[in-house]
C-alpha cells in the first residue's frame, strides 16, 4: 500500500526486485505527487501492478486495499506472498540474499512459510533532505533485541481459498480451523527455526523465544532523516492516523545502537535496476518531477515558523535513552471474546501450555534467563542510556549488550542479585577469580569493590565486548592492574589453552561464561591443567542461557573431576558446582 512515495518508488521496485520477487502489486489510494502514475508507468512495462484502492466510508485505507487483494487474480495467482509497505524492505541475510535461496531454504526445513521480525532503522543523526538510496544512507538501527520494534510481517505460501490477508500475517478462514488443514502449516522464524503453534492463529509481533534475524530481517525505514520526517508529517498516512508522526513516535522509531551495513549487499544489482528503470523517459520524467515536487514542499515546510520548534523537538527525542521509550500499547484484550474465537485446534494447544504452568516448580523445566544479546557486541555508537546502581556497581542498561528483561532488572537495580549476593562469600580469602566469556564484566567489577583481597581475570574474546568491560570497570572508578586484569581470552575450543590458563592462574573461582565452550572441551582443559579442579566453577552468561540443554554432560564432566556438590543459586542466571575441597561459609 503507498501514498505519496514518489521519491521512493523506484528504489523499493528496484530493490525488490533485486531480492528476486517475480510479481509486485500495489495499491494506492490519495496521491499528489505522481506515485500512482509511476507505477501505472511500471504496469505497461511489464514491472509492476498498479491497483487503485477504492475505499467504502468508514473503512481505513490498509484494511480496504487488502480486501481488494483478497479476490486479485494476480494476487492469488501467487506461489509465495508477503504483504509489506512502502518504509519497508526485505533484507535477506541467508545464502546469496535471494528470495528463491531463502524459500529454498524454508522448504528444505519442511516449512511454507516464515514470520519475518521488524528491524527499526533510525535517522542516524542525518537531518537534510538527501536523493540518496534509503537503504544506503541508513545504516543505524536498533539492537536486535530491543522488543519494542518486533513487529512482523509473513512470507507465506498463499491459497486465497484458505488464508485471508492481514497486514503483519494472514490468519486461517474459519472453514479450515478444524479441519487437518492447520497441522500442516509450519512458518518458521526470522532465523529458520520453526514457531510456535500459537502464532498459526493468533500474534502480530514476534516475543524473546521467537525473534530471528538470522536468515531474514524486514527492514523498517520509518523515520528517515528529519527533513524526510517532516514531509511524511505535513503529507499525512496511508491510514489517515492522526498526529501519528510526533516526537513520541520519532524517539521510538529513530534508534541508532548499532550498525547493520547488511542491505549493502544488495547495492550493485539495486543500481543496476535503478539505472534500468530510468531509461526509460517517462519514469525518468515522473521520478525528477517527484522529487522536485517533494524538495518544493520542504521549501515551504522550513519557511514555516514552527519547522525551528519541531526539530527541537526531534533532537530532544533523539536523546531518549532506549529504555525510556514507550510504545502505544495495543487495545485491551477481551478474554471472552478470545475464547469464543479460539478453534479447537487452538484451545488444545493452550490446554497442554496451561497443564504445563500448573505442575510444582520442581516439576517444572527450567529455562535459564538469556541475559545477554548474540553475537559481538556493536560499540561504534554513543546511544543516550540511563545507568542504575546494581549492588556495588553503577551498570548501564545498554541494549548493545543486554536483553530487554535484563535491562528491567538492571533499571531496578536487581541484575543477577541472588549471585552478586552470595558470590563474594564463597570464594577463599587472597583467592583468584577468572571469568572466561565474562559478558558484561559485572560480576568482576562487583568483586573488585567488595572484596579488595581478590585477584581477578577477567577474559573476553571479542574487542567490542571487551570495550564495554573496560569502560564499565572505569565509570565505577576500578583501575586495571596487577589485581585487576581484562584481556583477550583463549579460544574456548582449545583445551590446551584453557588448561594453561588454569594451570597459570589456579583460580579459587572460574566462571564460564563463554558459549563456544563444550563439555569435552572443559573434561580435556581440566584434565591437562596439572592442577586440582578450580574449588568453585560456575557456568553462567551466555554459556548457561546457550548449553542449559547439555547440563548432564557438563555435570558428568565435572563429577570427574571432583565436584562434589551443585550450590544453591539462582538457577535462572547460574549453575555452579563445589569440588570437596572447597571452603564453604556456614
Amino acid at each position: 500500500m503507498m501514498k505519496d512515495e514518489g521519491p521512493y518508488v523506484l528504489e523499493w521496485v528496484a530493490h525488490h526486485m533485486a531480492v528476486g520477487f517475480t510479481d509486485l502489486v500495489v495499491f494506492t489510494n490519495d496521491c499528489t505527487d505522481g506515485t500512482d502514475l509511476m507505477l501505472m508507468r511500471l504496469e505497461e512495462l511489464g514491472l509492476a501492478r498498479h491497483r487503485v484502492n477504492t475505499i467504502p466510508d468508514g473503512i481505513k485505507p490498509q484494511p480496504s486495499a487488502l480486501k481488494h487483494a483478497q479476490v486479485d487474480p494476480e494476487v492469488g495467482d501467487s506461489d509465495w506472498l508477503l504483504v509489506f509497505d512502502a518504509d519497508e524492505f526485505l533484507c535477506i541475510r541467508h545464502g546469496d540474499g535471494t528470495l528463491d535461496d531463502l524459500i529454498g531454504a524454508i522448504e528444505a526445513e519442511g516449512g511454507n512459510g516464515m514470520v519475518i521480525t521488524w528491524r527499526i532503522f533510525g535517522s542516524g543523526g542525518v537531518r537534510d533532505w538527501s536523493r540518496d538510496f534509503v537503504t544506503e544512507q541508513y545504516l543505524m538501527a536498533a539492537p536486535p533485541m530491543w522488543n519494542k520494534g518486533w513487529g512482523v510481517k509473513t512470507l507465506f505460501r498463499f491459497d486465497p481459498e484458505v488464508w485471508k490477508l492481514g497486514i503483519h500475517r494472514p490468519s486461517m478462514k474459519n472453514k479450515v480451523l478444524d479441519t487437518d488443514f492447520p497441522h500442516g502449516v509450519k512458518w518458521l522464524n526470522g532465523s529458520g527455526r520453526p514457531m510456535e503453534d500459537y502464532f498459526k492463529f493468533r500474534g502480530w509481533r514476534s516475543i524473546v523465544r521467537t525473534v530471528g534475524y538470522d536468515w531474514a530481517q524486514m527492514n523498517h525505514y520509518a523515520v528517515k532523516s528529519a527533513d524526510a520526517y517532516a514531509m511524511r508529517k505535513f503529507r499525512g498516512n496511508v491510514n489517515n492516523k492522526k498526529d501519528k508522526y510526533n516526537a513520541d513516535y520519532w524517539a521510538l522509531q529513530d534508534r541508532n545502537e548499532v550498525r547493520d551495513d547488511t542491505m549493502l549487499r544488495y547495492s550493485a544489482r539495486r543500481r543496476e535496476i535503478f539505472e534500468g528503470l530510468l531509461t526509460d523517459p517517462e519514469l525518468n520524467r515522473l521520478h525528477h518531477a517527484a522529487l522536485a515536487r517533494a524538495e518544493a514542499r520542504l521549501a515551504e515546510v522550513k519557511a514555516t515558523p514552527d519547522y525551528a520548534a519541531f526539530l527541537a523537538g526531534l533532537e530532544e527525542a533523539s536523546a531518549v535513552p532506549i529504555t525510556q521509550v514507550s510504545a502505544k500499547p495495543p487495545k485491551e484484550r477481551d478474554p471472552e471474546k478470545i475464547a469464543a474465537k479460539m478453534s479447537d485446534v487452538e484451545k488444545r494447544v493452550e490446554t497442554k501450555r496451561a497443564e504445563e504452568k500448573r505442575k510444582p516448580p520442581e516439576a517444572r523445566e527450567v529455562q535459564p534467563l538469556d541475559s545477554y544479546v548474540q553475537g559481538p557486541v556493536d560499540m561504534s555508537a554513543e546511544p543516550p542510556m540511563e545507568w542504575a546502581q546494581n549492588h556495588t556497581v553503577r551498570l548501564p542498561a545498554d541494549p548493545r549488550v543486554f536483553t530487554p528483561p535484563a535491562l528491567l532488572s538492571i533499571i531496578e537495580g536487581k541484575f543477577e542479585r541472588n549471585l552478586a549476593r552470595n558470590l563474594p562469600k564463597l570464594i577463599t580469602e587472597f583467592g583468584t577469580y577468572v571469568e572466561l566469556g565474562a559478558g558484561s564484566g559485572f560480576l568482576a567489577a562487583h568483586l573488585a569493590q567488595d572484596r579488595p583481597d581478590l585477584r581477578i581475570h577477567v577474559q573476553q574474546s571479542d574487542p567490542g565486548g571487551r570495550l564495554f568491560i573496560d569502560r564499565l570497570f572505569a565509570a565505577n572508578g576500578l583501575e586495571q592492574g596487577e589485581r585487576l586484569v581484562l584481556s583477550d581470552a583463549p579460544a574456548a575450543e582449545d583445551p590446551q589453552a584453557l588448561g594453561a590458563l588454569l594451570a597459570t592462574a589456579a583460580p579459587a573461582c572460574l566462571v564460564l561464561g563463554d558459549d563456544a565452550l563444550s563439555p569435552d572441551t572443559l573434561a580435556q582443559a581440566l584434565k591437562t591443567s596439572g592442577r586440582d579442579a578450580p574449588p568453585l566453577l560456575a557456568l553462567t552468561g551466555r554459556l548457561w542461557a546457550a548449553r542449559a540443554a547439555q547440563l548432564p554432560a557438563f555435570e558428568r564432566v565435572l563429577k570427574a573431576a571432583g565436584y562434589v556438590a551443585r550450590l544453591p543459586l539462582d538457577p535462572l542466571v547460574v549453575a555452579a558446582y563445589r569440588t570437596a575441597a572447597a571452603d564453604m561459609p556456614e
